[in-house]
Formats: C-alpha cells, sequence, structure tokens
C-alpha cells in the first residue's frame, strides 16, 4: 500500500457496507476517523484535536484541526487550546466557550500515514461489527443463555454465543469450575461493556442472578408470584444463602425451592456443582428471626440487635459456635450480607429449664381416690 487515494476510499465505502452488513453512515464515519488519523500522522501533532469530512460525491476530503477557545487563566495547552486575542484574527465574532477551525484540503497520503489509515480502518470496522452483533443482546441482559467454551485464557472464558463471544472475567466464575473448549454451558448475559477495547459482551455464572434465574427455571411457582426469592448471598463455588417468602397462606415456601425429595435444589446444584451448597431458608419481617435463620444450619439461642450501628450479637452454645462461624467465616459472613447486619458471633451457655417438681405418686392416688370418690 504505497499511497492511500482518497477517491478510491471513496468507492470501497459502499461495498465495505455490503460486505460486513454495516450502515454506509457508520463506514463513512470510520474512513472519516482513518483519514483525521492519518493526516495528523503525516502532517500533525498527537494532541490534535483533528476531523476529517469526506465529500462522496467527488472523492476528495477536508482536514480541520479544532482548537478551543479559552482565557489566558485556562491556557494550558498550545495544541488544542487558542487565546481569544489570536482567535479574533483569524474569526472576527470568536467567542469563549467556542472552537475555531483551520481545514486542510486532502486527495491522498504517504506510505506510513496510509498504514495508519489501514489499522485505524480495521480496528474500527471491527469494533462497528461487534456493535451491531452486540445490539441484538441488549434486551436479554439478565436472562440465561446457552454457549459453547471458545477459549481459555488465564483471567477469562470466552464464550461463543451464537455470532457474538462474550467474555466471563475470573470474578464471574464459579470457583474451581472446570472450563473445557467445547463445553457447553448455561451462563448469564450480565452487561454490555463499551469501555476500553470496544464493546464486550459480559457473561457470568458466579453471580447471584445467575442463581435467581436457575431457580425460576426449576419452580414454576416463582412464574405464578407464588413464592419468591427475597434475598440472595453466594461464595460461587462454595455456598450460597437463599431466603425464600410465599406470597400465597398455606404454601411452605423452602419446601417448594427445595422439591419433592430435593429435585429442584439438585437440579441447580448439577448446572454450579455439587461442591457449592445451598442453604433454603425462610424470610422473616422480624430482624432478630430472619437473622437466627439466616445462621443455619447452625442453631441460634437468641438475637441481640443493635439497630443504629446495624449489628447484631448472635448467641449460641458452644458445640455451634463453630457451625455458625463456618470454615474461614464463611457462613456469618454470607448470613451477614443476607441480612445487611454484621453479626457477632458468642458463645453461652444454654438456660437450663427449671426442673418440674414431681408429685408423690401416693398423692396422685389418693386425689384419683377422691375423684372417684365424689
Amino acid at each position: 500500500m504505497e499511497d492511500l487515494n482518497i477517491k478510491q476510499l471513496t468507492l470501497a465505502l459502499r461495498s465495505i457496507a455490503e460486505e460486513k452488513n454495516l450502515p454506509e453512515d457508520t463506514v463513512l464515519e470510520v474512513i472519516e476517523q482513518a483519514i483525521a488519523a492519518a493526516w495528523r500522522r503525516d502532517n500533525g501533532e498527537r494532541e490534535q484535536n483533528v476531523r476529517a469530512s469526506l465529500n462522496i460525491n467527488d472523492g476528495t476530503a477536508t482536514v480541520y484541526v479544532v482548537q478551543d477557545i479559552v482565557e489566558e487563566e485556562e491556557f494550558e495547552n498550545e495544541v488544542t487550546q487558542i487565546l481569544l486575542e489570536d482567535a479574533k484574527k483569524i474569526k472576527k465574532d470568536a467567542e469563549i466557550g467556542g472552537v475555531i477551525e483551520e481545514s486542510h484540503e486532502v486527495t491522498s497520503f504517504g506510505r506510513v500515514a496510509a498504514q495508519t489509515a489501514k489499522q485505524v480502518i480495521l480496528q474500527r470496522l471491527r469494533e462497528a461489527e461487534r456493535e451491531v452483533v452486540l445490539a441484538e443482546f441488549e434486551d436479554k441482559i439478565g436472562t440465561v443463555v446457552t454457549g459453547t467454551v471458545n477459549r481459555v485464557e488465564p483471567r477469562v472464558v470466552r464464550i461463543e454465543i451464537g455470532k457474538a463471544i462474550g467474555i466471563m472475567p475470573q470474578s464471574e466464575q464459579i470457583q474451581g469450575e472446570y472450563y473445557g473448549i467445547g463445553r457447553r454451558i448455561k451462563v448469564l448475559i450480565k452487561d454490555i461493556e463499551r469501555e476500553g477495547r470496544g464493546p464486550q459482551l459480559i457473561l457470568s455464572r458466579g453471580s447471584e442472578e445467575f442463581i435467581r434465574h436457575l431457580f425460576s427455571q426449576e419452580v414454576p411457582e416463582m412464574e405464578t408470584g407464588a413464592v419468591e426469592i427475597k434475598k440472595i448471598a453466594r461464595e460461587a463455588g462454595r455456598r450460597t444463602k437463599l431466603a425464600v417468602a410465599s406470597v400465597l397462606p398455606g404454601i411452605d415456601p423452602v419446601g417448594t425451592f427445595v422439591g419433592g425429595h430435593g429435585t429442584r435444589v439438585q437440579a441447580v446444584m448439577n448446572e454450579i456443582g455439587d461442591q457449592e451448597k445451598i442453604d433454603i431458608i425462610p424470610y422473616e419481617e422480624d430482624t432478630a428471626a430472619f437473622i437466627a435463620n439466616a445462621m443455619s444450619p447452625a442453631e441460634v439461642l437468641s438475637v441481640a440487635i443493635d439497630e443504629e450501628a446495624k449489628r447484631a450479637k448472635v448467641f449460641v452454645t458452644e458445640d455451634q459456635q463453630s457451625i455458625a462461624i463456618g470454615r474461614a467465616g464463611q457462613n456469618v459472613r454470607l448470613a451477614s450480607r443476607l441480612t445487611g447486619y454484621e453479626l457477632d458471633i458468642e458463645a453461652k451457655a444454654p438456660v437450663k429449664a427449671e426442673p418440674k417438681p414431681r408429685k408423690n405418686i401416693e398423692d396422685s392416688l389418693m386425689s384419683v381416690v377422691d375423684e372417684v370418690a365424689e
């Protein structure tokens, strides 16, 4: 590619648009960005604010070097800014906050600048294509789809979903899960990230929403509104706590989510792996009762709440203390997240019930005899 002829670019615009299945306006914008980058490479400075306008009819381009008009105290960069007095010499009605544009006609570029333009066109076209593909997923954010593992990298797993390839960052993976290339897996479409290197489809298996969706597929009563998941706290690959409630009286929410012989919860575990434990607990409006439930599988004696500090002391017997805390503090940590209270576990001896006075057996017999005699 010796040099870059603007006329050739103009002729190529329509065929690029057709081939890439992109709107002509998008391709025009890409080519204008490339012309601006190439001109800056040949004639300008790196920081310069340059824009280009391509005339499709005659195959010519105009490059504009833009400078902001500022007051003296705001003047920091002579490449991107111009003082008002200097701006007035170029344009009489120049005002603070406006811009000065210096125009240059362009017909072709040298070899190095042409290379720059080519790189910009390829990169921007790729981004535009990805944007078009990802636009299809805009209304699927928050839903679960099935994809195929495409590539496994140290920090991300790339997953193919239809024409798009999404990424599942380490923070969204299930800890300890193996992702084999070609394996089909369910993923939650978490977001479309548009910062950094072009748009990215962010996928998740480690999020709380993923669990919510898996249960919604197994528990038809969620669809009808008879039961609901109030809160979820999860450490993917280790443990999930689910607080559930029934909207209709007479329905056992925990039993509904567990399913007959545990079939429903087992179906969810088959998807996320047996290494992750799932605690399903009844939600309570009463905070102390909810905290006691959240500490499951530990048995709680009592709960003392400090509403202002959003803290609570949870009293358990000594033999329940390690269960309440959980391995590496996991049980109490998840219970804290589920309830929204900082929880402190304290061991306390159980209060012994007062022994009932044993009635003398003769007294009992005599009272029966008296009753009969009457």
